[in-house]
């Protein structure tokens, strides 16, 4: 079973013993997946695993199948679920993190990087050595007429 779902979806809930992959990465995720007749493809939305179905196929001599439903219909049927990253086939580059997010960053670190951050467009008007013009946007006043 291949469980192309979001990873936090798939951390959530997933049906024992799914893997998770990608479908950016699938040609290496195939290569961590268990080398088996037939794969079971499923996601969230269910729709997904049907668009795979061909990839996966020019990569496989294996059977390829669609859980019809998807996880929905797993859940739905009142079926066991585990939750964690169990078995990734791909790593869970599908959500932009922060640079300072989910680590174990000091604040006053992350506060650094944020005024760095902040202080680049006056550092680009201050320097003479690049290329890039800076813009000042005009002050757009609104008025906002009565009903």
């Amino acid at each position: 079973m291949v469980d192309f779902s979001t990873h936090a979806n798939y951390v959530k809930c997933h049906i024992p013993g799914s893997w998770y992959a990608l479908r950016s990465q699938l040609s290496e995720a195939l290569t961590k997946l268990p080398k088996v007749d037939r794969y079971v493809l499923t996601s969230t939305p269910a729709e997904l695993g049907k668009f795979i179905v061909k990839e996966m196929q020019a990569l496989t001599s294996a059977e390829i199948i669609v859980l019809d439903g998807g996880n929905a219909a797993w859940i739905q049927a009142g079926l066991e679920l585990e939750k964690g990253p169990s078995h990734l086939a791909s790593p869970p580059l599908d959500r932009y993190k922060r640079r300072y997010e989910g680590a174990n960053v000091d604040p006053a670190a992350m506060q650094a990087s944020l005024d760095w951050e902040f202080g680049l467009v006056e550092q680009l008007g201050k320097d003479g050595t690049h290329h890039f013009w800076v813009f000042k946007a005009p002050l757009l006043l609104l008025r906002i007429a009565p009903l």
